[in-house]
């Protein structure tokens, strides 16, 4: 039976394999279509546009998008702009409060690049070449790592900036009083000296100009008073007339500094000025400019100074600040007068340079110092408007260095004094035509209202010291 089952088997047919029958698959050809990619291309999706992707502050597409807590989004750029404006850690449309420093949405940035590319880029570019914006930004990222390290922060008006609040009102109320008590007083009178012939001196107006000369004239009063000495008389006093009764000035300091100032209005026919009052009633437009241009570039106007006006301004500005050192006996008081036109030494050019140079506001607070005893409260504005003006100086030139644009200072400093120098023809040109009126009210808020607008500069400086423009 095996035997058959060998034979029956070797006849019989053959079992098909059933995997023979399943077909191979085909072959890729090489001329076929490449597979598309699975992101949607922007072209071939009409429902995309770039509206929906737009920042609600700039109402453009969004460049650096940052998500806050609130859910909306902004560029970067938008939300550095509006915390430096507001200084607010809110979102600016729903004003609710973020948490910690916002970051850039990665997903959202990505996709905004990919599905408008052209745009972003054209975007990026106007952005990069916006040094505001680059500012700010650069401020923004600091206040980020200030925050991660944990700094304190002072929110505006509260803290430092109530109590700076509260002395800038006392400082206004100060300067508003000075004010009124300045046009109440009588001291416009006597500003007619300056303008008025001394030949039609009364004797009152003589002994006021006596006493200008200083504290040692009140030794000699009383003989003025009692001769009556009105101005035609008062020309007609020379050495011999001083040294005999009854004027009996037997000091020779004493004599020959009223001999001075006697040879000083002989030749000019009026009283010079010898205080800030009566130099701005002779010269009211110089005043007024050199009060500003000394604010606004020192330098410059000493410069202008030494150019065009060094006999009457600028060598008695340079003896005031740099006075040379006296070997005499006499009183420097006595001999201030007479070395006004005299020449400087090389030490008092030497220390002028130097603070020129690098403390210009000290030079100015140094004048000032000299008329303590003559303008208390004004002298004492002045001094401190100089220091502000020192600090604010110092904060540019910090700011420059710390922005590693030190390079480009030259620059600054070229279009500073085309800027400069466009303002002063522009005031010489329109002077003759402003009223009396408001050269005053400009001359008066210069003096004594800058020095509290200084105070409020500096404060925001120092509190904020990269948020602010050079």
């Amino acid at each position: 039976m095996i035997q058959q089952m060998k034979e029956g088997g070797a006849a019989a047919a053959p079992v098909p394999n059933p995997l023979s029958e399943v077909s191979s698959p085909p072959t890729p050809s090489v001329t076929s279509d490449p597979p598309r990619s699975p992101y949607p291309r922007p072209s071939a999706s009409p429902f995309i546009s770039e509206d929906q992707f737009a920042c609600h502050c700039c109402y453009d597409i969004l460049v650096n998008p940052t998500t806050l807590n609130c859910g909306h989004s902004f560029c970067r750029h938008c939300l550095a702009l509006w915390w430096e404006s507001s200084r607010k850690t809110e979102c600016p449309e729903c004003r609710e409060k973020w948490e910690g420093f916002p970051k850039v949405n990665i997903l959202l940035r990505d996709a905004v690049e990919r599905l408008f590319s052209e745009v972003v880029g054209r975007r990026r570019a106007e952005i990069q070449g916006n040094p505001k914006i680059s500012q700010s930004l650069l401020a923004f990222q600091r206040y980020g790592d200030q925050a991660a390290r944990g700094i304190p922060k002072t929110s505006p008006g509260r803290g430092a900036g109530g109590f700076f609040s509260g002395v800038l009102t006392a400082l206004t109320c100060v300067a508003v009083m000075l004010l009124v008590y300045h046009w109440s007083s009588g001291d416009g009178v006597h500003d007619l000296l300056v303008s008025k012939p001394v030949s039609k001196w009364t004797p009152e107006e003589v002994l006021f100009w006596l006493e200008h000369l200083g504290p040692w004239t009140s030794l000699y009063k009383e003989p003025f008073l009692q001769e009556n000495v009105n101005g035609r008389l008062l020309l007609m006093l020379g050495d011999e007339e001083l040294t005999r009764a009854p004027y009996n000035i037997d000091n020779q300091a004493h004599r020959r500094a009223v001999l001075a100032e006697l040879e000083r209005i002989k030749e000019l026919g009026v009283k010079p000025p010898q205080n800030l009052w009566e130099y701005k009633a002779v010269n009211a437009g110089k005043s007024l400019f050199l009060l500003y241009a000394l604010k606004s570039s020192p330098r410059l106007t000493i410069l202008y100074l030494y150019l065009f006006d060094y006999s009457e301004t600028f060598l008695p500005f340079l003896h005031t600040c740099c006075p040379a050192l006296s070997h005499t006996s006499e009183p420097i008081e006595d001999s201030l007068p007479l070395n006004h036109q005299v020449h400087p030494t090389w030490r008092q050019w030497a220390e002028f340079l130097v603070k020129y140079l690098l403390l210009p506001y000290q030079l100015i607070a140094e004048f000032a110092w000299d008329w303590l005893s003559v303008h208390y409260w004004t002298s004492r504005f002045i001094i401190v408007n100089a220091m502000l003006l020192s600090v604010l100086e110092g904060c540019v030139l910090w700011r420059f260095y710390n922005r590693a644009e030190i390079r480009s200072l030259h620059k600054k400093m070229w279009g500073h004094f085309w800027r400069m120098s466009s303002q002063g023809f522009a005031f010489a040109l329109f002077w003759p035509v402003i009223p009396q009126f408001v050269c005053n009210c400009l001359f008066y808020w210069a003096l004594y209202f800058n020095p509290i607008i200084n105070i409020d500069l500096v404060v925001q400086q120092l509190m904020h010291p990269d948020t602010q423009g050079p």
